[in-house]
């Protein structure tokens, strides 16, 4: 995931909420069980209903649930037919033959075939589109030549004959069947989006739906709507709920209490204060993220001390994770053992974060050693180092960033550490620009693949803020996409020796995996947080 972005895609880990006890008294009112709406909120307002334009994860809860991919994310997060009623792939992995489902229909009654699949595949990657998502095209046939305005957009590897596609890649993609549940992939009506052109997406009544629900009620601006059950999904028979009403709350302490005195279903608890608060409530939960927040270190050459390995290593070992996530995460977070988080994908039915484990605990001895030999190469007996960070996105940065400057000054003698916070998108254009020394950033899932993580350490990625170069990585990492790519077990082994070059090396810190506490009505079962993909997924949600 870009680190502007807040959504990801595919996913194995979601956190199932299932029923448990009626919490007498808590619910009443019209969320009384004889109601079968259910009530939920979003913390921004929407920014848009095109599904080959939008970015945000709250406007991606709403089309993940009125709209629908070729598969959808199961109750697991494993991709399951969805659209499409098979789905096969050629011996070297670069073919895709798949065929829909028959009698598909839009919401407004009319039929939905392979060819709008094609179209909007190819106005995904057209260049005026302007689709900030249209990289994960990468790999199928002239979508990068394509999004580079060197090819037409009709030349994309994707053709339709009838009932069925034909989808032809450069190369093999261990991560095809996870994008296909992402809504940059959805189908999209032409005669539709061209009747509105620029227009189109920007109101509930200009966009047109195929999923389990239809949005209702948004004008652009206001922030109450909802999601009615749609009589043309091709499972509808499954979709419980007639209803779901959601409003727009900013403040997350109003939302809590709205939750508490019955008038919504769920509330994000995502301050160390709130979760503190509410942890002994029944509906408290953790949702598991796919994102790692750690620490990117400049080794572009603009900062000598960070090019330095030993400095870098003992960074690593002197910085207490534990410690960082039970005193400063108020212990909502995983401590990172390696740089993927858990819940990504398995190897041989073991979570790959645990099949890749990394040595990252904390050795103030060895770190002290390896500083003061680092410091001896420089040529120097002291050095300062600053960590950059952003309050605008990477949640606690602050308290974050605090906590590392007085440990790293307090255990590395000869070191000074200071603080930088700047905005978001600076932030960003620092990280691009190498314009840093050390940075507090984050990256979720793109797909349910490690090598949507590892990418980051590789020569020249345009996201690598580490700005590092290692021969050996990046031959690793072209086996691990080229000659292991369709080989699990192969490409696995691989993903762990890139893991394990992370780790001696120092090429970055991986500081913990992101976590989302929340409260959710034990009453509402069915209703699946997926660790990445689509986040919510309300298609099986019901009151008890």
């Amino acid at each position: 995931m870009k680190t502007w972005q807040k959504l990801t895609i595919g996913g194995v880990v979601v956190v199932a909420v299932v029923g448990g006890t009626h919490a007498a008294g808590l619910w009443g009112g019209s969320n009384s069980s004889s109601d079968k709406t259910l009530h939920f909120s979003l913390p921004t307002p929407l920014n848009g209903l095109d599904s080959a334009t939008i970015t945000d994860e709250y406007s991606m809860d709403v089309v993940g649930n009125a709209g629908e991919g070729l598969l959808r994310a199961d109750k697991n997060g494993k991709p399951q037919l969805a659209l499409a009623k098979s789905i096969k792939s050629s011996t070297d992995g670069k073919t895709w033959t798949i065929t829909l489902r028959n009698g598909l229909k839009w919401s407004d009654g009319s039929e939905l075939t392979a060819k709008d699949v094609v179209y909007a595949w190819q106005r995904a990657n057209d260049q005026k589109t302007a689709s900030e998502y249209a990289y994960l095209y990468s790999g199928i046939k002239n979508a990068d030549a394509i999004q580079a305005g060197k090819a037409d957009k009709k030349t994309l590897g994707i053709t339709a004959s009838g009932n069925t596609l034909t989808v032809s890649l450069e190369k093999p993609m261990p991560q095809f069947k996870s994008l296909l549940t992402f809504p940059t992939f959805f189908p999209q009506k032409q005669s539709f989006v061209e009747k509105y052109g620029k227009k189109y997406g920007t109101t509930a009544s200009k966009t047109l739906y195929n999923g389990p629900y239809v949005f209702k009620g948004w004008n652009g601006t206001n922030n109450k709507f909802k999601l009615v059950k749609n009589k043309y999904y091709w499972d509808a028979k499954a979709v419980k709920t007639p209803e779901i009403d959601l409003q727009v709350i900013q403040k997350p302490e109003v939302a809590v209490q709205m939750y508490k005195t019955g008038k919504l279903d769920s509330a994000l608890v995502n301050t160390p204060q709130l979760s503190e608060a509410n942890k002994n409530n029944k509906g408290y939960r953790i949702t598991p993220q796919a994102t790692t927040v750690f620490l990117a270190y400049n080794q572009s050459g603009n900062v000598k001390a960070l090019n330095n390995t030993k400095i870098r290593q003992a960074l690593n070992l002197v910085t207490n994770r534990s410690e960082l996530n039970s005193q400063v995460l108020s212990g909502t977070s995983t401590p990172a053992t390696s740089f993927t988080p858990k819940g990504l994908s398995s190897v041989n039915g073991t979570d790959f974060a645990t099949y890749a484990k990394q040595d990252y605990k904390y050795n103030k001895a060895k770190a002290q050693k390896l500083f003061q030999e680092g410091l001896k190469e420089l040529g120097e007996q002291s050095i300062t180092l600053e960590i950059e960070a952003d309050t605008d996105r990477v949640a606690n940065a602050k308290d974050v960033v605090n906590y590392l400057q007085g440990q790293w000054s307090k255990n590395l003698p000869g070191l000074k550490v200071t603080e930088k916070f700047v905005p978001f998108k600076q932030r960003l254009q620092d990280g691009s620009n190498a314009n840093f020394q050390i940075m507090l950033t984050q990256w979720g899932a793109d797909y349910a693949e490690p090598t949507t993580f590892l990418d980051l350490a590789s020569t020249g990625n345009a996201n690598n803020y580490n700005h590092n170069s290692n021969a050996d990585y990046d031959a690793l990492w072209n086996k691990a996409k080229g000659v292991d790519a369709t080989n699990d077990t192969k490409r696995a082994a691989d993903e762990k020796g890139l893991e394990k070059i992370i780790n001696q090396q120092a090429i970055l810190n991986p500081l913990y995996y992101q976590a989302q506490p929340e409260l959710v009505n034990p009453d509402v079962t069915g209703f699946y947080h997926h660790a990445v993909g689509v986040p919510l997924d309300f298609k099986l949600a019901a009151r008890k």
